[in-house]
């Protein structure tokens, strides 16, 4: 299994360990459908979700399983034709443009504050996922903190108040989480990055949004498990699938229960977290 860690910044993560499992129509089929999921205290039914970044990895799972879900999208990237069906949990129409009735995707650049604002001025959005990436040579060395400012900025004069924003494990309080080789390449190659992660994550902080930051553990292009395991000891391996999903349930989910936190998330190894696989994991939910 090959995976990938994505550099993170700073922030309390979570001090305990627990296992957060919801039910997911989509799990293991390429086919999107509208559908209301609930279980014995929640509902969750149509809601618009802004995703930036929506044509990368992680952002075009949250895309497509928002989809899968019934609710609407709406999408920024610099280039739209690059979105297409996710390879977690997109099933025989991986890698396929996708393409849907409820979704609505902006050509634009998240470091400018106009291009970020199209994707509010229909006033419909719910809630945000902030899912931004890139090689620091390609996008500069402070994307993720200007393009995370211009969203805040947007969400706080639109009223929208539910922000989750993926990040990644290993930075502040949340390092000794990391692999030693990640730790490496965190002190050295990834050093700039951390220093954008940082702000970031300060201004997520001190938006005064409800706001989760998302720190995974490795991440796969594998199909989702149904479990994500919050964890207080070292990373293992995620799916973007899961990742996604769990940044849904935050923006989405009137009782999510880590809003104000930076839960480090994983769900295949790793070390004092929950080992579950249950009706969720085996998709009997």
């Amino acid at each position: 299994m090959k995976f990938s860690f994505l550099p993170i910044a700073a922030l309390a993560g979570l001090s305990t360990t627990d296992a957060f499992q919801r039910s997911s129509s989509f799990m293991g089929s390429g086919r999107i459908q509208n559908s209301c999921a609930s279980d014995a205290s929640t509902t969750l039914c149509m809601k618009t979700i802004a995703v930036f970044g929506a044509s990368g990895l992680t952002g075009s799972e949250a895309v497509f399983q928002a989809l899968n879900e019934g609710d609407k999208v709406i999408g920024l990237t610099r280039n739209p034709s690059n979105l297409k069906v996710p390879a977690g949990s997109g099933g025989a129409d991986a890698d396929k443009p996708l393409q849907n009735e409820n979704l609505t995707m902006i050509a634009g650049d998240v470091t400018k504050k106009g291009d970020v604002d199209k994707v509010f001025e229909n006033g419909e959005v719910d809630g945000v996922i902030v899912a931004l990436g890139g090689k620091t040579a390609d996008v500069g060395e402070t994307m993720l903190t200007d393009g995370t400012n211009n969203v805040i900025a947007a969400m706080k004069e639109k009223g929208v108040k539910r922000l989750a924003v993926v990040t990644s494990i290993g930075a502040g309080d949340s390092e000794n989480q990391a692999p030693f080789f990640f730790k490496v390449l965190m002190w050295t190659a990834m050093k700039k990055i951390f220093l954008d992660k940082n702000s970031q994550e300060e201004a997520t902080v001190n938006s005064g949004l409800e706001y989760c930051i998302v720190r995974p553990g490795g991440l796969t292009v594998d199909p989702p498990t149904g479990v994500v395991n919050v964890i207080d000891g070292e990373a293992g391996s995620i799916p973007r699938a899961d990742v996604a999903q769990f940044c849904l349930d935050a923006v989405r989910m009137d009782d999510f229960p880590y809003i104000g936190k930076a839960p480090c998330i994983s769900s295949v190894g790793g070390t004092s977290w929950t080992k579950d696989r249950s009706k969720a994991a085996r998709g009997e939910m």
